[in-house]
């Protein structure tokens, strides 16, 4: 697997040859610096930890700047775990890895929407809107009387909407620009504009 680091920047258009319209997120991804490498020996599985975004020493906590000091590498912002072997501390992973056509995976935290109710929260249809019904937007019955005498588990209620990690799998690289450090991807990826995702190609 190849995984790399990115920011959201926005969403834009882009033709094709054959003159069809594509959406496309258009994410700044990498280069991502290999910070620390796991082996099956040491560590009980492979992986390689990067980082992404340089920042300044008085930012990162002693046991996170300590990693920075053993790697010899400036400190990151970001860092995130990938299960890749062949790499080795101070490479980077740029977008050169990803290519036209590539089928992807992002992962971000998606848009906060505050407290909402059971219509947008769960599409619920509601009652109707006229006639004094009083049942315009509101839930409903939400329990039995006698048996369970209790709400059951689960039960879809109004509550805090959004910002979760949310995963988009199956979507495809339109075009890689490595001189810009951009991946442009088909259709929409999770959060709003500056979000941090990651990019996923699975072999």
């Amino acid at each position: 697997m190849i995984g790399i680091l990115g920011k959201k920047l926005g969403m834009t258009q882009i033709f094709a040859d054959d003159g069809k319209a594509y959406p496309v997120t258009v994410i700044e991804a990498g280069p991502c610096c290999v910070v620390q490498v796991k082996t099956a020996k040491k560590d009980g599985y492979e992986a390689v930890k990067v980082g992404y975004i340089e920042t300044k020493d008085r930012k990162i906590n002693k046991p996170g700047l300590g990693v920075f000091k053993k790697a010899g590498t400036k400190p990151y912002r970001i860092l995130k775990e990938f299960p890749i072997a062949g790499l080795k501390v101070g490479e980077f992973i740029t977008v050169e890895r990803f290519a036209k056509g590539d089928m992807v995976s992002v992962s971000g935290v998606s848009k906060g929407k505050g407290f909402q109710g059971v219509m947008k929260r769960h599409n619920f249809s509601g009652g109707p809107g006229s006639h004094g019904s009083m049942f315009n937007r509101a839930p409903g019955s939400i329990g039995a009387s006698s048996y369970p005498s209790r709400v059951w588990k689960n039960q879809k209620m109004p509550g805090h909407m959004g910002s979760e990690r949310v995963t988009v799998k199956n979507l495809e690289v339109i075009d890689v620009r490595p001189d810009q450090n951009l991946v442009l991807i088909k259709g929409a990826i999770p959060g709003p504009k500056g979000v941090f995702v990651e990019i996923k190609k699975e072999y």
